[in-house]
């Protein structure tokens, strides 16, 4: 007569698995440089002073080099000044000491620049601040 072989389970030991995936998490949070960027490419122009600290209470207005403005990173949907000046006007909150940066690209329209500045003036911010990059050189 022929006897059946009892089945052996096959089972398959995770914990190796788990352990390397752990390892990959720990490496890559540990390597990951964690600095401010934005989605908004912008190529800005160089300049030889020391950064300022910015504060906490501010607004940004970027400008690409098509001349096209972002509030805080939230594009808008013309280059008018009173798009521009809706925009801005909500966050100020009556508040005209509220640091206003604009970062322009290098290659952006100077018609673009003075019209956020024109902007900002007409709503009567009086702290405005111009992004600019270290010069390496």
């Amino acid at each position: 007569m022929f006897f059946r072989q009892k089945k052996q389970e096959i089972t398959v030991n995770l914990t190796p698995l788990i352990d390397v995936v752990f390892l990959l998490l720990i490496f890559f949070m540990v390597s990951t440089s964690f600095t401010r960027e934005t989605q908004i490419k912008l190529d800005l122009p160089k300049a030889s002073v020391e950064p300022l600290e910015s504060k906490i209470d501010s607004l940004e207005i970027s400008i690409d080099k098509e001349g096209r403005y972002f509030v805080n990173g939230k594009g808008l949907v013309n280059v008018s000044i009173d798009t521009l000046k809706r925009a801005i006007t909500p966050i100020l909150n009556d508040n005209k000491d509220i640091s206003v940066i604009i970062s322009a690209d290098a290659n952006t329209p100077y018609q673009s620049v003075v019209t956020a500045m024109d902007a900002t003036s007409q709503l009567g911010v009086r702290n405005l601040k111009m992004a600019t990059q270290r010069n390496t050189e």
